[in-house]
């Protein structure tokens, strides 16, 4: 299973009822932040999150609403206690604004390894494969698609039909290869088709492009901007770098997801709500995400 949290859903400035831009993705014991604006520590508290799990943080861009709230997130994990290192990702640049954040923080109990995405290429954090996109605001920007793989399923009867030796069944059915008396045993012996997992889709602060179409493919949850609820606001939308309730809608239906949620809100948006119904005319399974919403995402089989 695969549990997300949106921490804070807002744009630009924090409101009394959301935070700015932050998400919690968590599996296994294991969690990736995805920014870190302002309220970020009180969301986390909020919400019933631990600190000291979160052993990846995956910045979109630079801007303050998205990593304003590093410094202090950082001191906090520190103080409940995590020595492990922790892996924070971003565009190029980010080592300086990670270095100049931190000025303001006393030594951590923790390494940071800090990774600037030069190319796209995925990497992993735990069992989770994080592949980021570019996306298109008015400065670097990158989005990040989650993957869970799916254990493949054990098959006995397959076993058998090998002639795998029982000893060796818990062995192979975790993905390792095996050897007894000279023969060589390998999973494929023993397990059944890959089989699907679970895939989430995170983008915000762009204007809607075919690479986000890509990275969005079949997600089973594409959380996507909302910067503004109606098409009226199309120029501001191309001016600021953003997007609009329905442009996300067709980036969600055109990827064949299977359902949208909206964050980012602009801070003149006190009732998103309101603008779904033309979002759900061009993709029904729409939702206005918000402050502390938890979403569960499970294997389909």
């Amino acid at each position: 299973m695969l549990n997300a949290t949106l921490l804070g859903t807002g744009g630009t400035i924090p409101l009394k009822n959301r935070w700015l831009s932050s998400c919690l993705i968590s599996v296994n014991g294991h969690s990736v932040l995805v920014d870190c604006g302002e309220g970020t520590q009180i969301a986390l508290k909020i919400a019933g999150h631990k600190f000291k799990p979160i052993d990846t943080i995956c910045i979109t861009h630079f801007h303050a609403d998205h990593i304003s709230g590093l410094p202090g997130l950082l001191l906090t994990m520190g103080n409940e206690g995590r020595t492990e290192p922790v892996k924070i990702f971003g565009p190029v640049g980010l080592k300086n604004i990670v270095n100049a954040l931190c000025v303001i923080v006393p030594v951590l109990p923790f390494a940071l390894e800090v990774h600037e995405l030069k190319e796209r290429k995925e990497f992993h954090s735990d069992k989770l494969i994080i592949t980021p996109f570019q996306a298109e605001h008015s400065v670097d920007c990158i989005g990040y698609s989650f993957y869970l793989p799916h254990d493949r399923k054990f098959e006995p009867d397959k076993a058998r039909n090998n002639q795998v030796p029982i000893k060796l069944w818990s062995t192979l059915q975790k993905g390792q290869t095996a050897e007894l008396d000279g023969t060589i045993y390998t999973p494929d012996m023993v397990l059944g088709a890959e089989r699907r997992g679970i895939k989430l889709t995170y983008c915000t602060d762009s204007r809607p492009t075919e690479g986000i179409k890509a990275a969005a493919q079949k997600s089973d949850l594409f959380i996507c901007e909302g910067m503004y609820d109606t098409d009226d606001k199309l120029p501001q939308a191309k001016e600021k770098g953003h997007m609009l309730f329905s442009e996300a809608a067709r980036l969600a239906k055109a990827a064949k997801a299977e359902r949208l949620i909206f964050t980012h809100y602009s801070p003149s948006l006190d009732e998103p709500e309101n603008g779904l119904e033309n979002a759900r005319k061009i993709f029904p399974n729409t939702e206005c995400g918000y402050d502390g919403q938890k979403i569960a995402l499970s294997y389909r089989d």
